[in-house]
């Protein structure tokens, strides 16, 4: 009986800890679900909720002010989240917050993260839904990081076998990097073609300032370009040199088919300017109709003094002057 004292203040104190811790721990507990406190109830929907649970944290700006409920799902793509928060945040988040889900930590639990947006909106009321943003998940960036290897290796093959061919001297690349006359010709030519462009950068510049000197108002050029009548009488005059220089061309042809007729023999012009013969019985002829012409003046003279045909001559003679007397007085 003696040690029943001692004994059963042993159990006495044990069972008022373990009470007393037990409370403690529902307390605890109790707290971080909110069950102690005035809740309301809000909703978001996401198409994949990477591992979210019940009971796991909901933050707004990163401080906890809920849990996660219940998650249901809708659809094949769409998941429904039940939030429970506390009722004095009716006056702090707004309509327009966004919801997104992300971890506690590198290797802590999902959490769901409201995030206050900018603009004019009311305050939540209870079962409301707020919008949601989903954010690229763990095996979404893997995945996303085995495409962009495969194609980096895939691109490093591809530039091995171009720097290859080039190391080779193969392609254009590769000729103008191994083969020196080459290259020295296409520096030739890239520098040629700065010359050239130079020169014509200046000449467009001789151009541009021959056009800004020349007076408008009182050249010729200045009438030309300005004045429509003068360009159409111009225009006129240059096709009137054109039919004159097709004319020109016609009479030049025509010499020249004449000329060759005269050099092949043909025509009376060749034995005019060729034959010689000819040329010397024209002349006597004209000397001999030359000497025919001075005998028969020396013949008419003759007969005028013939008396048998005097009178005739006078009375010629008679009538030449009344017919000068006559014209005078007219």
């Amino acid at each position: 009986m003696r040690n029943s004292a001692p004994e059963k203040f042993k159990l006495g104190l044990f069972v008022v800890l373990g009470t007393a811790l037990l409370v403690a721990a529902l307390y605890f507990i109790g707290n971080r679900q909110n069950l102690f406190t005035k809740n309301i109830t809000i909703y978001t929907h996401f198409r994949n909720v990477n591992g979210l649970q019940t009971g796991n944290n909901v933050r707004y700006s990163g401080i906890n002010i809920g849990t996660v409920a219940k998650t249901v799902l809708l659809s094949d793509t769409l998941i429904r989240v039940e939030m429970r928060v506390g009722e004095k945040l009716k006056n702090v988040i707004k309509k327009n917050a966004v919801a997104t889900i992300g971890s506690d930590g590198l290797v802590g639990s999902m959490i769901v993260n409201i995030i206050p947006a900018q603009g004019t909106a009311g305050f939540i009321s209870s079962h409301d839904t707020i919008q949601s943003y989903s954010k690229i998940g763990v095996n979404d960036m893997l995945t996303t990081l085995n495409v962009t290897n495969e194609n980096a290796a895939l691109l490093t093959s591809d530039l091995l076998k171009i720097t290859s061919n080039i190391n080779e001297g193969k392609g254009t690349l590769g000729m103008l990097i191994t083969d020196t006359v080459l290259a020295s010709q296409f520096k030739q030519t890239l520098f040629e073609l700065r010359k050239t462009s130079e020169g014509a950068s200046q000449a467009m510049s001789s151009l541009n300032e021959m056009i800004a000197s020349v007076n408008f108002s009182e050249s010729l050029a200045g009438v030309l370009l300005s004045d429509t009548a003068s360009g159409v009488k111009m225009k006129s005059i240059v096709a009137n040199l054109e039919k004159s220089s097709e004319k020109m061309i016609q009479v030049t042809d025509h010499l020249n088919h004449l000329l060759s007729e005269i050099e092949e023999g043909k025509g009376t012009l060749h034995y005019l300017t060729q034959d010689t013969t000819l040329v010397q019985n024209i002349d006597s002829t004209m000397q001999n109709i030359k000497s025919g012409t001075a005998r028969f003046n020396e013949n008419m003279e003759a007969l005028k003094h013939n008396f048998l045909l005097r009178g005739y001559f006078k009375k010629l003679e008679k009538e030449q002057r009344k017919a000068l007397k006559k014209a005078d007085q007219n």
